[in-house]
């Protein structure tokens, strides 16, 4: 890979090291390849599209053959699945053997064709995520003119794995925890954004609405100056229900 590009065409940091902007979660199966030439995935591995992306970037031929699904001669999908995967191949055949059933569905109009992002109201599922942030601002001498607002860290989303990746998507970032099965919570997930309005757009979107919300600050000063600045920091949650019947 390296000896393909000039020197030019690879990025440097300040001490001249070479910068591969690239996932850093999904590197670690990268380096694990490397290793032995052994593809070990966990039980639940939904990232394989993007993790083929990253074979191919790195230029692994064979890891990215490995990570691509197959098309049978039946046109059904297959796709090389270790054995301690088995709800993904169930998946994988089920959809393969549904593709004609698919094409007739097409015809029927319902509730998911008006809005292909919210699901039909018989499937949703009912449950809670928690959105929590810690924030800061600074008040000056003169209120007018030194108000410092809201700055937001980082904006955590607590609840069952499968619903924060429905609501969130891409915008999840889950390398914190990264194993989690689709049915078990964590208090470990992130976005991607510090802008709080948008989780708040994208919980609306699916069905959530807001049910509770609770918030401690403190404050103190910048310096023992009483007349300098004064720091007030927060945390803050929200909590967002949907119920199944819509």
């Amino acid at each position: 890979m390296f000896s393909q590009k000039t020197p030019k065409e690879l990025a440097r940091d300040s001490k001249g090291r070479y910068f591969l902007d690239r996932d850093g979660f999904l590197f670690r199966y990268i380096l694990d390849y490397l290793r032995d030439l052994n593809l070990v995935l966990p039980d639940y591995f939904p990232e394989k599209s993007r993790l083929q992306r990253e074979a191919e970037f790195f230029q692994l031929s064979d890891l990215s053959k490995r990570l691509s699904p197959k098309v049978c001669k039946d046109d059904s999908i297959s796709e090389d699945i270790s054995q301690s995967d088995p709800e993904e191949a169930a998946f994988l055949s089920a959809v393969g053997g549904s593709i004609a059933s698919m094409e007739t569905l097409r015809l029927v109009p319902s509730a998911r064709s008006a809005n292909p992002r919210s699901p039909s109201l018989e499937s949703r599922r009912s449950g809670y995520i928690t959105i929590g942030y810690r924030g800061s601002y600074t008040i000056g001498r003169d209120i007018q003119t030194d108000a410092k607002f809201r700055r937001v860290a980082r904006i955590t989303v607590c609840g069952k794995t499968s619903l924060a990746k429905e609501v969130f998507g891409d915008t999840l970032n889950e390398s914190r925890d990264p194993d989690r099965l689709p049915e078990r919570y964590t208090s470990r997930y992130y976005l991607k954004f510090n802008f709080l309005e948008q989780a708040f757009d994208k919980l609306t979107e699916v069905g959530f609405h807001m049910v509770a919300c609770s918030s401690t600050g403190t404050c103190a000063y910048a310096s023992n100056d009483p007349s300098e600045d004064k720091i007030w920091t927060s945390y803050t949650e929200y909590v967002f229900c949907r119920d199944s019947s819509g």
